[in-house]
């Protein structure tokens, strides 16, 4: 039995030494000086956000994702832009530029009242999607296509 214990403890020392070196995931508003201060706003407007690198935070329970120039160079084949395929996303200027939100299920998705839509991406392979204030229908975005939306979006409404 005494000889099991350098083994184990050894085992045990490694385990601590791997599970130290793990890089983290930060919940909440991070503090860091490396996040970008876009993502660090929307952390604080929006509970639940993970930070997954300094330009691109997600909120698992939202479906939601949060993505900064510069976060993920090149598209995917299904991508529209710097949509993602299969998402629904909203950008921050005008013809998909700036920082944008994106949601990977169909359905009513409320914009924070912290960002400003000003276009709309669809790379789902059905439906459309609309960004939307009320009744109002300020722009549709039908499959693999994207639009400007011409007026103050609170919301996005996904149509399969």
């Amino acid at each position: 039995m005494k000889r099991w214990r350098p083994v184990v403890g050894v085992v045990l020392g490694l385990i601590v030494s791997v599970l130290a070196a793990a890089p983290a995931v930060a919940e909440g508003p991070p503090d860091g000086p490396d996040a970008d201060p876009r993502i660090v706003e929307m952390m604080d407007a929006v509970p639940g956000g993970v930070l997954v690198d300094a330009n691109h935070a997600v909120w698992p329970a939202l479906d939601m994702e949060m993505t900064v120039p510069g976060a993920h160079a090149g598209t995917t084949f299904t991508s529209v832009g710097a949509c993602p395929g299969g998402r629904i996303c909203v950008f921050s200027g005008r013809s998909l530029t700036g920082p944008s939100l994106s949601w990977g299920s169909c359905g009513d998705h409320s914009i924070p009242s912290n960002f400003t839509a000003l276009s709309l991406a669809n790379a789902r392979s059905s439906g459309y999607a609309q960004a939307r204030n009320g009744g109002s229908v300020f722009a549709t975005a039908y499959a693999g296509r994207w639009a400007n939306i011409l007026g103050a979006a609170t919301y996005v409404r996904c149509v399969l």
